[in-house]
């Protein structure tokens, strides 16, 4: 009789594959992805960029040390040290990791063992003859437990690899979030640098007024002027108090920006001292931008993964319509009686096949494959729409670089030219040749070329930080991407 066992075993293992053979011929329906992965080559976007295009390499890691500021060094390397933002994208990347780890122990065999012992009443007419049969009777049971999914269809391996390729998007979000946090930091201080030199002009225009006042209370008192003219200069004096307190509101909310994003209290803002970033030469390009760029912006690598990961997911839908195979197996000991457990004729041992087949689900199936293959869609979709919305994020930046280049000259022409006649009003004032007016008017031409100037030496730091980040900043992935391209 045991040598008959193997052969009774193999042809129950052979039934079992046959019939999941015959099996495997139902049809999923004719449901299919419908979007393809854009090529970046293929956005025009010659024109647009040629203009700036030169061998100038993609920003470094570090791209902030470039401003030449070690207060923004320094405040960035303490964010990307510990703050609660990464964290969380830390947490997340561990997460993927882990449901790839589930995701791949469904491919190993399965050991669990049981043992319990039970007192319980045989039934007189029940499966469990004389003499335990009406009688209470401690039963006991001692077993080891193997099942191993043999995976035909692949898929226990196409949802590992599923899972895998999204906690490699995790990973690729950690870095995109690493550029945000130093980006946004860098951005809020080129705010807190505009601020201070708004303020620098801010005082220098109530030292103006200031004087000015002094000057017209001479000519009262010279008899040149009426109290009008003192009144309207004195008039003067609160406004620009006034706006030196709005800008000094305007320093103290963006130093508690700066200390949220650095994940700490607001008494971390108040150590911020004044900036002093500065923007070395002019902006140019690497020159294979549109191609390179999908490796070099983390979040189209992430795009990337989780459309690898889509596809993955649509192997494990369309494997549900075959039959999965299971090998089961157990040994143990088995007894009505806990002196009889350990004798060997309480041994209890079986292997076999176990066969799910999907044979009716009512269009559970079909409507989970499309579900898969819409998921598919729209992660190309997304990607697509990524590839489009990072070039136009380049050339965005471009066009902002050349319209500052074009204002900031003729913002400084301005300045030239209103502080010229601000001089000659006062001039003409002072010799009583010129109205109080006009010596206010002149003025807040100045003011206005002033401000205007600071903020497009502002502007032009941000766009500069703006570019970096729509550059990736920093991140390299382009060999990957292009192995998987």
């Amino acid at each position: 009789m045991s040598g008959d066992r193997p052969m009774r075993f193999i042809e129950i293992a052979t039934v079992a594959l046959v019939t999941s053979l015959l099996a495997a011929c139902a049809s999923p329906g004719d449901s299919r992805s419908q979007a393809t992965p854009g090529n970046a080559n293929r956005l025009a976007a010659t024109q647009s960029l040629a203009a700036i295009q030169s061998d100038a390499a993609w920003p470094a890691a570090d791209w902030w040390k470039r401003f030449g500021d070690p207060q923004l060094d320094a405040l960035i390397d303490e964010a990307l040290a510990g703050s609660p933002t990464l964290r969380v994208a830390d947490a997340r990347v561990r997460k993927a990791v882990a449901a790839a780890g589930v995701a791949n122990a469904a491919r190993a065999p399965q050991l669990s063992g049981t043992a319990d012992v039970t007192r319980q009443r045989f039934s007189e007419n029940g499966m469990v003859p004389p003499p335990f049969g009406g009688t209470w009777q401690n039963s006991a049971d001692l077993t080891a437990n193997l099942s191993f999914d043999l995976d035909l269809w692949g898929r226990n391996r196409s949802a590992f690899e599923g899972a895998l390729d999204e906690a490699r998007a995790a990973e690729v979000d950690r870095h995109a979030a690493r550029l945000m946090l130093s980006s946004s930091i860098a951005r809020a201080y080129v705010q807190l640098q505009r601020a201070y030199e708004q303020r620098d002009i801010a005082e220098a225009l109530l030292r103006q007024r200031e004087s000015l006042y002094k000057l017209v209370d001479q000519r009262k008192t010279a008899g040149l002027d009426s109290a009008v003219e003192l009144r309207q200069a004195e008039a003067a004096l609160p406004d620009a108090r006034e706006r030196i307190a709005q800008l000094d509101e305007t320093i103290a909310l963006t130093r508690n920006q700066l200390a949220a994003l650095l994940g700490q209290g607001p008494d971390r803002g108040l150590a911020i001292a004044r900036p002093g970033m500065k923007l070395a030469g002019g902006v140019a390009l690497p020159t294979r931008v549109p191609a390179d760029l999908i490796g070099r912006r983390p979040e189209i690598v992430a795009e990337r993964w989780r459309i690898e990961a889509a596809a993955k997911n649509v192997d494990v839908a369309r494997a549900e319509f075959y039959p999965d195979v299971n090998l089961v197996a157990f040994l143990g000991l088995q007894s009505i009686g806990l002196p009889q457990l350990l004798h060997a004729g309480s041994l209890a041992t079986g292997i076999g096949p176990a066969v799910h087949l999907p044979i009716f689900e009512g269009g559970k199936l079909r409507a989970n494959l499309a579900g898969r293959h819409a998921d598919y869609d729209m992660a190309v979709e997304q990607y697509n729409q990524g590839l489009a919305d990072a070039l136009r994020d380049v050339a965005d930046q471009l066009s902002a670089f050349r319209s500052i280049d074009k204002q900031r000259a003729e913002a400084d022409a301005g300045v030239r030219i209103a502080q010229e006649a601000y001089d000659l009003a006062r001039l003409r004032y002072r010799e009583g040749l010129g109205n109080y007016l006009q010596v206010l008017t002149a003025e807040s031409l100045v003011l206005g070329q002033r401000s205007l100037q600071a903020d497009l030496a502002a502007r032009e730091l941000d766009t500069s930080v703006a570019l970096t980040r729509a550059l990736g900043g920093g991140y390299d992935n382009t060999t990957d991407v292009k192995e998987r391209s």
